[in-house]
């Protein structure tokens, strides 16, 4: 399993990046929110020679004005990773299913030379999601041990921890072949 993390305005633009291959990166959120930090942290991971993903928090609604409004904030480069975060607003509302399989068509619609990941919760993966539908590639956050999510599906990613901070694993067996399969 490879090592990574994910990190947002929260987190410093110098985090540590030692036995690290990957990070993702919050972009945005809605079609208002865009990351302060999101250069120095992309910027940061690059200069470390990570594989560098991105990822737009997913609000109900206006679905091809947040794909859009994602693509025009996320740095744009080929081997770059990118990611719609499917979870409940701070509302309480959350996408549909169909939202969340348009956003995801769209962004690939927008970037094909770049992969589009579904992020979600266990709990949205067994009980929420009805299509199964995640792009090209599961990234799924359950809190257990690293690499061994409670679902039967195949993820790319892993979320296992958020103490002290997101924590992934990825389900490659190197890190030239994770950039291998980031490259399409």
């Amino acid at each position: 399993m490879l090592h990574g993390i994910d990190v947002s305005a929260y987190q410093s633009s110098t985090y540590g990046t030692d036995g690290l291959s990957f990070v993702f990166i919050k972009a945005t959120e809605g079609r208002s929110y865009v990351n302060s930090r999101l250069a120095a942290q992309a910027k940061h991971g690059r200069d470390a020679h990570l594989v560098v993903g991105f990822y737009h928090f997913l609000w109900p609604g206006n679905i091809t004005a947040q794909a859009e409004y994602f693509v025009s904030h996320a740095p744009e480069k080929r081997g770059d990773v990118l990611a719609v975060d499917w979870e409940s607003t701070g509302e309480g509302t959350h996408a549909s299913n169909a939202e969340k399989d348009a956003f995801i068509r769209k962004v690939k619609h927008l970037r094909p030379h770049n992969r589009v990941l579904l992020y979600t919760n266990r709990h949205f993966w067994l009980s929420v999601d009805t299509t199964s539908y995640a792009g090209d590639g599961l990234w799924i956050a359950d809190y257990v041990s690293a690499g061994h999510p409670r679902i039967k599906a195949k993820w790319r990613f892993h979320q296992y921890t958020d103490d002290p901070h997101d924590k992934n694993v990825a389900n490659f067996s190197s890190a030239a072949a994770l950039r291998e399969w980031a490259t399409v």
